[in-house]
């Protein structure tokens, strides 16, 4: 299997929103943010799929090293082989991959979060330095659409977080600032035990209208320059606010179950914004 083969089926065996945006790029940008995607996914998948955290730590440690490796033209992994070709065409650097490592790091490093600076510190890393990434391969020419690269990121991380807060507690991690908590009056042990009640739904609701905020923000910081390419990052605003919608018509029952859309849904989203540029 050649690092372009492998990438495309890292992809699109993660069955991820991401997948569907990226059908309508040109070859070599999809190429380029596929091996990307593949890339984040790796490192990902190591703190989520490695239960010894001694282990997950020795394999980011070796990612980090490969990805030094791969921006000095030494790495063998077929991911890296697949990502450094469009490395210099889209303005991808060794910092914006070590930092997806950090931010996954962050994850065997505490299951915790003060307040939501630190959470914003997380999403920055996982999510907001992805879209920066994600952006140049998209075509970015105005410096203005990495702030709302940045934005929309962490817009999509905080939904990801609001869906899976069930599925996150049994793992033993509660992404939900503890101010936050503390504020509504939500114990940890109640989310870990899959225990409705009114103070959840109002924690969760505020959670919902900060990301509705943030997702107001990015649209509002997109120049219009930029707009017409960077449809995909669009397409995954609409997909996963549609998905934040469905989240809050269900009443937020995330702890026992993980709430996501139909493919068939994710495609007509997909659609409406290629062919009309409205979500």
């Amino acid at each position: 299997m050649n690092p372009d083969q492998y990438v495309q089926d890292k992809a699109a065996s993660s069955g991820s929103s991401f997948y569907y945006a990226f059908l309508f790029l040109p070859k070599e940008r999809r190429a380029a943010i596929t091996a990307f995607y593949a890339f984040c996914r790796e490192v990902d998948d190591v703190v989520d799929e490695v239960t010894d955290p001694g282990v997950a730590a020795t394999k980011l440690a070796w990612w980090k090293s490969e990805v030094h490796k791969g921006f000095s033209g030494q790495s063998n992994h077929p991911v890296m082989l697949a990502l450094m070709p469009h490395a210099k065409t889209y303005g991808i650097e060794e910092r914006h991959l070590q930092g997806v490592i950090e931010g996954c790091q962050m994850d065997l490093d505490q299951t915790r979060y003060l307040d939501y600076a630190g959470l914003q510190r997380y999403c920055h890393l996982v999510a907001g330095v992805v879209g920066e990434v994600a952006a140049r391969i998209f075509g970015q020419t105005d410096e203005r659409t990495t702030e709302y690269a940045h934005t929309l990121g962490q817009a999509l991380q905080l939904t990801n977080i609001i869906r899976d807060v069930g599925e996150d507690a049994m793992r033993g991690r509660i992404y939900l600032p503890i101010s936050d908590l503390q504020q509504f009056d939500v114990k940890a042990h109640e989310i870990t035990k899959r225990e409705y009640s009114d103070r959840f739904t109002a924690l969760m609701r505020f959670q919902a209208e900060r990301a509705h905020g943030l997702y107001d923000k990015a649209f509002s910081l997109l120049p219009d320059a930029d707009r017409r390419a960077q449809k995909p990052g669009l397409m995954m605003a609409s997909i996963y606010r549609t998905l934040l919608r469905e989240i809050e018509s269900e009443n937020f029952q995330v702890l026992h179950q993980r709430i996501s859309l139909t493919p068939l849904r994710k495609l007509w989203l997909v659609w409406k914004m290629q062919a009309l540029g409205r979500m």
